[in-house]
């Protein structure tokens, strides 16, 4: 995908949300959405499957897509609450990736002692030290994932 359709999808995304745009999406808010967030989720998950037992990769483009809408969608709205954009979550991540791969991109980290660190694991908390309290935050969150999922089961007519 070119960052050329990515800034369209963006752009599109913006104008949704503003007060010239739709009805329904200048009204969401990051908790509003939570729900189609894991819906599109768990529909990357059946585009996988569908992919490995045909062959056809159509779906999971679709549902990529989709969960592509919902991260741009987020950052759109952070972005007007004056928290982040779009650019500083690509920022994040490709960063995150960049030192938890030294073996990849550059000299391994080091500890306090100077020993070299190369576990994603270690260095994840290297990373997250002092902030350890939002661990703390993912038993409740899993919990509403899930029943987050039952309700999409529910309004799909499915039952899990």
């Amino acid at each position: 995908m070119s960052r050329d359709e990515v800034k369209r999808l963006q752009d599109i995304v913006r104008k949704l949300q503003s007060d010239e745009g739709c009805p329904w999406d200048k009204v969401q808010t990051h908790e509003s959405i939570k729900a189609g967030c894991i819906e599109e989720a768990c529909e990357v998950l059946a585009g996988i499957n569908i992919l490995a037992e045909t062959g056809k990769a159509e779906n999971l483009k679709e549902e990529l897509g989709d969960l592509l809408l919902q991260v741009i969608f987020h950052a759109n709205l952070a972005e007007k609450e004056g928290l982040f954009d779009l650019q500083d979550v690509a920022r994040a991540v490709n960063e995150k990736m960049i030192r938890r791969h030294p073996h990849v991109f550059h000299e391994p980290i080091v500890d306090k002692d100077g020993q070299p660190v190369t576990d994603w694991t270690e260095i994840k908390r290297m990373e997250k030290a002092g902030r350890e309290w939002e661990e703390e935050y993912l038993p409740a969150a899993l919990e509403e994932g899930r029943a987050l999922i039952e309700q999409a089961a529910k309004r799909k007519g499915l039952s899990v």
